[in-house]
């Protein structure tokens, strides 16, 4: 069979489908920005990252469709206790006021939703894309 003359179905034809490039475009500049972040703030997202590491599994909460909102509010409590943990640990530690740790909280809330987005759609468990 020659197989230089075969003729490909037109979706077959084309390059890449807009959607998907349009999406990895989102994720370069997610990621990008997220290179810009406050020295904190990084520290905070290696951290995040590395407990949804241990959530990042098939049938995880973290790809439900709709994720609960009580079961992330207790994910973020869970990382805000380990922080207190380690800081607590360190040896001139002070556990600092509790302005901090609300502060600390909510930026930590918002890193766990932008982790969750980034497995999502291009981290190690990418969906299939049609």
């Amino acid at each position: 069979m020659n197989y230089h003359h075969r003729i490909l179905p037109f979706y077959m034809t084309g390059s890449v489908p807009y959607f998907m490039q349009e999406e990895d475009s989102v994720l370069r500049d997610l990621e990008y920005l997220q290179q810009l972040y406050p020295a904190q703030a990084k520290q905070l997202q290696v951290k995040v990252s590395s407990i949804l590491d241990k959530m990042d599994y098939e049938g995880s909460l973290i790809y439900d469709e709709y994720p609960d909102k009580w079961q992330l509010y207790r994910l973020k409590d869970s990382v805000i206790t380990i922080l207190k943990q380690e800081e607590e640990e360190k040896e001139d530690a002070e556990q600092g006021p509790p302005e901090k740790w609300e502060w600390m909280g909510d930026m930590v809330q918002l890193l766990i939703y932008y982790e969750i987005y980034r497995r999502r759609h291009g981290g190690r468990h990418r969906f299939i894309k049609f």
